[in-house]
């Protein structure tokens, strides 16, 4: 079968469309004729070798992990879904990928398609989605009435927590550029920071929560906005100590990372603060539930481009450009 892979990390990772062998089902996996695959910033991450001690992948690899299908085959075990079900999964730090014509998804990670969304739609929809709701919901425990700042609004993260947030009943901040403060404001967004105009850390005050989309220095800016007792939840690094112990890694990776991310964190003591990082887990359930709010039209999917499956390479090097309103996806059939 034809899948996108990537033989080495660096500079030059030599990505490509190559043949590689079709999955063997375990018996808990059921096997996804796809028809759609989302890419995310972390894929050109990975290629890049940033999280190299960290993910473990069989080198050529097949890259992404957000997919949208139609199940083909069942493993002996599987109990929830059977041959020809639509479904959509996320199968990130699974040691797989997403971008082939088929792809093998324990039973556990898959959810059933929204019945409203076509297959680019809901292929869109997994990564964005579980990390929004890890984040937002599981990790924070955003209320009714607290206040969030949703860097990046119009990105692929931003588009979706932006909508989460607002279900939740959180007062919603972010900043985007000039063109895309109309989007943010349609998807709720409640006040909107043209960054072109305006830094953020100066406006904005008294905020229980920053959800840290964007590298760089923005993250230490984030703690001026914040209250006592307010919270970072990042989703691009530094990786701290709490990651590491969580994926029992060794002490020598427990001390890097504690040296990566000791600036920010004794930044966010020192202002009465709490920093973390977030890597979002496939969760079948949590999917399930997104597809509840994508069904009755909480949420909306929010796309920039579709690529064909011969463009894949394409639709990565155009999503490192970081101009994407939304996400960017590939159709495979």
């Amino acid at each position: 079968m034809k899948a996108l892979t990537f033989k080495r990390y660096g500079k030059s990772p030599g990505i490509g469309l190559a043949q590689v062998p079709r999955p063997v089902l375990k018996p808990n996996e059921i096997l996804v004729e796809v028809h759609a695959a989302a890419i995310n910033p972390v894929d050109n991450m990975i290629t890049a070798g940033v999280f190299k001690p960290v993910l473990k992948f069989q080198l050529p690899a097949v890259m992404g992990s957000d997919l949208a299908g139609v199940v083909a085959e069942v493993g002996s075990n599987v109990t929830r879904f059977k041959v020809g079900d639509a479904v959509f999964a996320n199968v990130f730090d699974l040691g797989t990928g997403s971008i082939a014509e088929y792809v093998a998804v324990p039973e556990a990670v898959a959810a059933p398609k929204p019945a409203n969304l076509d297959f680019v739609q809901a292929a869109s929809i997994p990564m964005v989605g579980l990390t929004s709701w890890q984040a937002l919901k599981e990790r924070a425990d955003l209320q009714p009435g607290q206040k969030v700042f949703i860097p990046a609004g119009s990105g692929g993260i931003g588009t979706f927590a932006i909508q989460l947030a607002k279900y939740l009943g959180a007062k919603v901040a972010t900043n985007t550029s000039t063109a895309n403060v109309p989007l943010v404001r349609s998807l709720g967004a409640d006040e909107v920071i043209d960054y072109k105009q305006q830094a953020f850390e100066k406006v904005l005050h008294g905020y229980d929560l920053v959800l840290g989309t964007i590298r760089g220095d923005a993250i230490e800016k984030a703690v001026e906005i914040l209250k006592p007792g307010g919270t970072i939840i990042s989703l691009v690094g530094p990786l701290d100590k709490a990651f590491a112990r969580a994926r029992r890694l060794n002490v020598f990776l427990e001390f890097v990372f504690g040296l990566m991310s000791r600036k920010i964190v004794r930044l966010a003591r020192k202002n009465g603060v709490e920093y973390s990082f977030l890597f979002a887990r496939p969760e079948g359930a949590q999917l399930t539930e997104i597809g509840k709010l994508l069904e009755s039209g909480r949420i909306q999917p929010v796309i920039d481009r579709v690529f064909a499956f011969e463009q894949a390479k394409e639709a990565l090097d155009y999503l490192a450009q970081g101009r994407a309103k939304g996400k960017v996806v590939i159709k495979i059939r």
